[in-house]
């Protein structure tokens, strides 16, 4: 737990335990479905391991998070009273696109992007399995630049390096782009009109590809008028 508030208000309390850093980002990643050490990495890509392994401790001892050890498998799940954080999580989230819609270079991460993509594919809106999407960032360098979403008929990995399997579409965008497009701060449809975003394969891909992604669960949030 964090330094006490010493106050006895139930939002005082709660916060000891949920207002240290990354701890309800820990919780943001086991709602939504993470469930070993290295998926909650891959969600976290700026969290230490050292830290992460010390938030789930301070969780499993509130009772939030239970720890379950199957041999070698460890996985982390949400306690009853974890689970009831979902609604805060998805809040906290509505309340963030509607109102802290600024978006900083540093809050660009392809790793983070892909992997949330990766975990909202819709295997079953995918015509033909296997397929790869090629996702290419023009501005980025080195292994930041190209990236690939390999569909399986039982799962989606990620890849940074060429999974050395044919590419069924490529979608090329800058990282700024398609993160917006992600978010729902702009429609799929529009960055294809306006070039912000290619799609290259077959016109029946093309034309399917969008429905292939579940896209984010904040996307479809209304945003507030602009004042002025």
């Amino acid at each position: 737990m964090g330094a006490s508030y010493h106050q006895f208000c139930p939002v005082a309390k709660a916060m000891e335990l949920l207002d240290e850093r990354w701890t309800l980002l820990v919780v943001r990643e086991l709602v939504i479905g993470s469930r070993h050490f290295n998926e909650l990495r891959r969600g976290l890509p700026r969290m230490s391991p050292t830290l992460l392994s010390k938030r789930l401790q301070q969780l499993v001892r509130a009772g939030v998070v239970q720890r379950r050890v199957d041999g070698d498998d460890v996985t982390y799940e949400l306690t009853p009273a974890g689970a009831e954080l979902r609604g805060v999580v998805e809040t906290i989230g509505q309340w963030g696109t509607r109102w802290i819609g600024e978006l900083g270079d540093a809050d660009l991460d392809p790793n983070l992007l892909l992997w949330d993509m990766h975990r909202n594919v819709d295997r079953a809106a995918v015509d033909e399995i296997p397929a790869v999407v090629h996702v290419a960032f023009p501005e980025m360098t080195g292994r930041l630049r190209d990236w690939w979403l390999v569909i399986d008929a039982d799962e989606v990995d990620v890849c940074d390096i060429d999974p050395g399997r044919p590419v069924t579409v490529t979608m090329t965008s800058s990282l700024r782009d398609l993160t917006r497009v992600w978010r729902g701060d702009l429609t799929w449809t529009d960055a294809v009109r306006s070039g912000r975003l290619h799609v290259d394969g077959p016109a029946a891909v093309r034309r399917a590809l969008p429905g292939w992604f579940t896209m984010s669960d904040f996307a479809s949030v209304p945003r507030p008028a602009a004042v002025g």
